[in-house]
């Protein structure tokens, strides 16, 4: 005997109604969804750039300058090495990408070679017998580096935008060294190429004192002369002679939020607890002296300590505006970029072309449907009706999925829904004809019906299961648009699995038991 099990119905019940209540949001105006109680769900489906318009943005990091500051360090290490090991040495600095420098006593090659390899374990070192030394990073461990300088790039540019509340910013690598980052609905993408340009390094530097007029004056070693957003009685900016010696630096922040002290816009930050014992030794030790703060090598403030900071809390003051304060403190937040980021191209989607794209999209998906429903109507009557009906759940269960997901969908997404509406139809086809052999055998109504979806079953599934995995690997594989596309067919395949295997033949059964006919009407 047909028959379908409660807790089938249940489930069948308590799906329809989600899929209902998170599409629904969808009929809303973003403000009228924004403003729906918070137990009730409000997140409508993202609409990409392709379809909203908005920003496009290409970005080239300067990773060899990376390299090249790397390699700089490793200069500034062995420099300090040999001089704590008292060995001579002459022409020390970077070749290419290569450390070079000469011994003056050859004697000591191995002795140095073995002081090098206390830096790193990823350094080919090469020392002739005259003393020449040439030292570099292994062909694996540059390629690594890069690759993490792009990755961290990525993570930070993701973590700054999302600070701004851009909805749903798509952001990809491209290439070895570049970044592609889609921003829908953002018309005027000024305010984040301005976030995007700047590194924000941040450290904290002594002054040095002894330089009177920073830029006349000679400069001392272990010295340097930094600008400031200050300007002099000349109306040029204002330079500082800064100890290069970082006494703490910004990566061991942890927070840095906007405020007011005496009415002016500052930033308050906070240190780890790392950072907090620097600062603190740092404040602790040095009363009186200036403090500078530079970011991206510019002097951004420079205030007099005038007692000591033990808590891992302070401020940044320089005259700011109060949006400087809030992208200065998401920048800080952020973290710093580790490599410097050029803008390579730069386009901006009209809105036009988006809404185009959207109603091009929902003609299709409304012929479609028509089409669909006459066909079937036509084809297989009243068992096409419900066919019809569950063609229709099953779009709303797409909507609430996206919705619910937080999908963004593009216009090779609205291409994938359109295919979905032709597909989703062909389980209720499979099983109707086979309920029509069924019934030129002879066999009975209830009969008919229960063998037509038994023997079915399996092709359904089959066919259905191959076409949701070539989806994973699209949406594996792929990128961008491909992506889009790939999520809304498996969203399509799973709901019309769905609403052909339990919603038709829950409604068929329904139909079986209330007019139990003496024969079927397909």
């Amino acid at each position: 005997m047909v028959q379908i099990p409660r807790w089938q119905v249940i489930l069948i019940l308590v799906v329809l109604l989600t899929g209902l209540v998170f599409a629904s949001p969808n009929l809303l105006k973003r403000e009228t969804a924004d403003g729906l109680p918070g137990w009730l769900p409000s997140d409508q489906i993202n609409l990409g750039l392709d379809l909203q318009g908005g920003s496009y943005l290409l970005l080239e990091a300067d990773i060899e300058s990376v390299i090249r500051e790397q390699m700089e360090n490793l200069v500034d290490s062995t420099r300090a090495g040999l001089r704590r090991a008292k060995i001579g040495y002459t022409g020390l600095g970077v070749s290419d990408e290569s450390v070079v420098f000469s011994l003056r006593d050859a004697t000591r090659v191995d002795e140095v070679r073995q002081l090098i390899r206390e830096f790193s374990n990823d350094l080919l070192i090469s020392a002739g017998d005259d003393g020449e030394f040439e030292v570099r990073f292994t062909d694996q461990s540059l390629a690594q580096r890069r690759i993490s300088v792009i990755e961290q790039s990525i993570e930070v540019v993701r973590r700054r935008i999302d600070e701004t509340g851009t909805r749903e910013p798509s952001i990809q690598r491209q290439g070895d060294r570049r970044i592609l980052i889609q921003l829908p609905g953002l018309r005027d993408p000024e305010r984040i190429k301005s976030l995007l340009g700047q590194t924000a390094k941040l450290t904290f530097h002594f002054l040095d004192e002894t330089v009177q007029r920073p830029g006349v004056n000679p400069t001392p070693a272990g010295t340097m002369i930094l600008p400031s957003d200050e300007l002099d009685a000349n109306g040029e900016p204002l330079k500082y002679a800064i100890k290069k010696r970082v006494m703490v630096s910004g990566e061991t922040l942890i927070d840095a939020q906007p405020s007011f002290q005496d009415n002016l816009p500052v930033v308050a930050f906070r240190f780890d607890p790392v950072g907090a014992k620097r600062f603190a030794k740092a404040t602790q030790e040095n009363v009186g002296r200036i403090f500078a703060i530079v970011l991206d090598e510019r002097v951004i403030s420079a205030p007099r300590i005038r007692s000591a900071i033990l808590d891992g809390n302070g401020i940044i003051t320089g005259g700011f505006a109060v949006q400087e304060t809030q992208d200065l403190s998401l920048l800080l937040r952020a973290g710093a970029l580790p490599a410097k980021l050029t803008i390579l191209e730069e386009r901006t989607v009209g809105p036009g072309l988006g809404a185009d794209s959207v109603r091009a999209g929902q003609i299709a998906c409304l012929l479609g449907m028509v089409f669909v429903i006459v066909f079937m109507t036509a084809t297989y009557g009243l068992f096409g009706v419900m066919a019809n009906v569950a063609l229709i759940t099953n779009l709303v269960l797409i909507l609430g999925a996206l919705s619910a997901m937080q999908a963004t969908l593009t216009l090779p997404g609205i291409a994938g829904i359109v295919l979905t509406i032709g597909m989703a139809v062909d389980a209720n086809v499979l099983i109707f004809e086979r309920v029509r052999e069924e019934t030129r055998n002879g066999r009975g109504p209830v009969t008919a019906i229960d063998a037509g979806y038994r023997r079915a079953m399996t092709t359904i599934l089959d066919s259905n299961l191959t076409t949701l995995f070539a989806a994973i690997l699209l949406f594996a594989f792929g990128s961008g648009p491909v992506k889009g596309f790939a999520v809304t067919l498996a969203i399509g395949l799973v709901t019309s699995m769905f609403t052909a295997i339990m919603l038709t033949r829950g409604l068929v059964i329904l139909w079986l038991r209330r007019r139990r006919p003496q024969e079927l009407p397909i």
